[in-house]
């Protein structure tokens, strides 16, 4: 079965990144694209280098033998893929931080994982320190998460089956989709809905099934000043919302400190009390959130420890001891 593209991309480039060698073209045929003709994967690989190109990501070729003409081999350093240093601002680094945070995305997450399996499985060597160039975040658990996604990049339509609340059954939908976004903790498609003429967002985890493009790339363009945050807070329901009080570690978290001082002033945040360890100070902050607030605070690692509520402490216990089971399980 034909890996999406996203998939076969991502795969090519991990397996082109963690070698220290050039990889020959039949190498990369029976790893990748054992399933294509040889036809298929001339063309595919073409369309494949080019795109990852297209990126920004610089694919050497160069020949497996310094000695020898023999066929040329494919590599990608990190040296050259990796950014340069950056020097950011405390505020810069914390906008950083929450944008990052969007790709921790399960099927890319396995995409890696199965990579490096195949190529540890066929004793290929591997430095694989070269992927800690980026670091992602931010979970995107939805199925259809990459349909919309890929959509939004090629101006596709989408067809799929949506269940509103309160519903028996899904119906189906048409969107050509203008954005995907998160709000209040949750992913929504953001387009227009081609059935009714009108604007309209989809929250991705009410679609059943799987979502699918329909009609060529391109055949849309997005308004001009469209703005899809703010469509999704003007038509998305209400988000509920909840105190949260966090211990926060000192000189860190500077996004939730700024949101409790914004919410309460700067007595809701309580400087220098115990903290579940003594490497440096702690204080507490009283956050208000909505239901995304165990992903958000996920991502600041053991900067974080939460008082309460009890619901929401037990859920981010529980992601964490699942998180560490998974990495204890062989492969």
């Amino acid at each position: 079965m034909a890996l999406p593209k996203s998939e076969r991309l991502l795969n090519l480039l991990i397996m082109l990144l963690v070698q220290r060698h050039y990889v020959a073209k039949d190498r990369i045929r029976s790893i990748l694209y054992a399933d294509s003709t040889p036809d298929a994967f001339e063309k595919m690989f073409e369309r494949d280098k080019e795109e990852l190109r297209s990126l920004g990501v610089p694919i050497e070729v160069g020949h497996m033998d310094a000695y020898f003409d023999d066929e040329p081999g494919y590599r990608i350093r990190a040296d050259q893929l990796a950014l340069p240093d950056v020097e950011l601002t405390a505020d810069e680094a914390a906008v950083i931080g929450l944008a990052t945070r969007v790709w921790e995305h399960a099927r890319l997450a396995e995409a890696t994982t199965e990579a490096v399996r195949k190529l540890t499985a066929l004793g290929v060597p591997l430095d694989v320190s070269a992927l800690e160039i980026a670091q992602p975040r931010l979970t995107a658990e939805e199925p259809s998460f990459d349909v919309f996604w890929e959509a939004v990049q090629e101006r596709t339509a989408v067809q799929f089956a949506y269940r509103r609340p309160g519903q028996d059954r899904s119906t189906t939908r048409h969107l050509q989709p203008w954005g995907v976004v998160r709000y209040s903790g949750r992913w929504y498609a953001v387009g227009l809905d081609t059935d009714r003429g009108e604007e309209r967002v989809f929250r991705l985890s009410r679609v059943e099934g799987a979502a699918r493009h329909t009609g060529r790339p391109g055949a849309f363009d997005v308004p001009p000043g469209t703005d899809v945050r703010e469509i999704a807070r003007r038509l998305a329901p209400a988000p509920t919302t909840t105190e949260v009080t966090v211990l926060v570690r000192e000189g860190s978290g500077i996004a939730l400190r700024r949101d409790a001082v914004a919410a309460a002033g700067e007595g809701t945040v309580e400087r220098g009390v115990a903290g579940p360890d003594r490497r440096t100070g702690w204080d507490r902050l009283v956050l208000t959130r909505g239901p995304g607030v165990v992903d958000e605070l996920l991502g600041y690692g053991s900067d974080v420890y939460v008082e309460g509520p009890a619901a929401v402490r037990e859920e981010l216990v529980a992601r964490l001891t699942a998180a560490r089971e998974r990495a204890d399980v062989p492969a």
